[in-house]
């Protein structure tokens, strides 16, 4: 089909009489899975879709007209999971868009077969399709309440296990290609998402959670592959294997820095505070340590996981056992590595010259700071300051005044 062909089809996709318009409908979800049409046509129609799906499946307006019949829902409902897998990534993220739209005002009422999907799919030939799909509806409730959040409880009862065997599987593989990363860069946003408020029950178990962490400090400690690496910093940091590398950097932060601390009053959490802190923060600590050693000798570790790992040490400065593993380090990590990060560089000097409104500009931005190595050193220092200045102020200060000598 041409792009003169797709506008009259587009058109009749607008139209007011309902068996023009739902022939229309059909042609377009027909080309979006066709593999023989153009990828621009087919991009075309899968946008159509996605802003139709947005726009009917779930009206505002509780007396607008249905335009989407509980059939033509089923039938969408059942076909939309296979496409999800099969189409390219262009048209997989408009897809993404209407599972979201649709899974949010589905799960769990009216669509009961979405779980049994994902379940089946993630021990067949579908994972890809069934991972992305339950990132989708893990993403549902990542920002629920608590009473809000109590399908997430039976979501990952039923689907953790099998995560878990996929993700040690894939952690065995010798020499991975990138697309085990995206598997992998997919586990990591699932759980992710089941745990950014709380701890769901199945994961208190120690042994289940020692599982899950085990995998976790595998992909902390194993080193980024070489092969296939982007030389562009802007498409190094977007690549798969830095992908999984800072989330699961997020997720340990998120374990520690929400339900590590020992003075959480709930005793559950407390219990969970406990164990974390004597079974797991030391050696994230160590795994933090040895990513910033890579910025020592000049190598590339992206800003955004040098920003997550500098939050980590500076929520470890208050906790004394903590801080006892950081002593010993203190002096190479504050003047090699946290002072370094935050001086002038070439980078900023090649910016002020051709750009120094952009300069200024990033000097003031928000989001600039909460991805910046600068700003989580500054946030190190100040911090190590604050609660530990009797034995690091002095030195520190000294070392400036040598620096001006």
């Amino acid at each position: 089909m041409d792009l003169p062909s797709l506008t009259l089809v587009l058109q009749a996709a607008l139209s007011s009489n309902p068996a023009e318009r739902e022939a229309a409908e059909q042609s377009l979800n027909q080309i979006i899975v066709d593999n023989n049409r153009d990828i621009a046509v087919r991009q075309f129609a899968s946008i159509h879709f996605k802003n139709f799906i947005a726009k009917n499946w779930a009206p505002h307006d509780p007396n607008e007209q249905q335009k989407i019949s509980p059939s033509d829902k089923d039938v969408v409902r059942d076909n939309i999971l296979v496409y999800v897998a099969e189409v390219p990534p262009l048209l997989r993220v408009q897809l993404g868009e209407c599972l979201k739209t649709i899974i949010n005002a589905d799960y769990p009422e009216h669509w009961l077969r979405l779980l049994d999907w994902v379940k089946h799919n993630l021990q067949d030939q579908l994972v890809y399709g069934a991972l992305f799909v339950l990132r989708i509806l893990a993403r549902k409730y990542e920002f629920k309440s608590e009473e809000e959040r109590t399908p997430v409880q039976h979501i990952v009862e039923e689907t953790f296990p099998h995560l878990l065997n996929i993700f040690n599987k894939l952690v065995q593989i010798d020499k991975p290609s990138v697309e085990v990363a995206d598997l992998i860069k997919l586990i990591c946003k699932i759980f992710w998402s089941s745990i950014y408020l709380e701890i769901p029950k199945q994961l208190l178990d120690p042994n289940v959670f020692n599982a899950w962490m085990m995998l976790f400090l595998n992909v902390l400690e194993r080193p980024v592959p070489q092969e296939g690496q982007p030389l562009d910093p802007e498409l190094r940091k977007s690549w798969g294997w830095w992908k999984v590398k800072k989330w699961t950097v997020h997720i340990l932060n998120r374990l520690f820095t929400r339900f590590g601390d020992l003075k959480l009053r709930n005793p559950e959490n407390r219990a969970f505070a406990q164990m974390f802190q004597k079974n797991y923060a030391g050696k994230v600590l160590e795994c933090h340590l040895n990513l910033l050693g890579i910025v020592r000798v000049g190598g590339y570790l992206p800003d955004r996981v040098t920003n997550l790992v500098l939050q980590y040490l500076s929520s470890s400065i208050s906790k004394n056992s903590m801080y006892t593993l950081l002593q010993p380090q203190l002096d190479v990590l504050l003047f090699e590595i946290v002072f370094p990060l935050m001086c002038f560089n070439d980078n900023d000097q090649k910016l002020w010259e051709e750009d120094p409104h952009e300069y200024v500009r990033k000097g003031y931005d928000i989001i600039e700071d909460l991805y910046s190595p600068r700003t989580a050193s500054m946030d190190f220092v100040s911090e190590l300051v604050r609660k530990r200045g009797k034995e690091n102020l002095q030195k520190f200060i000294q070392f400036i005044v040598e620096i001006f000598k």
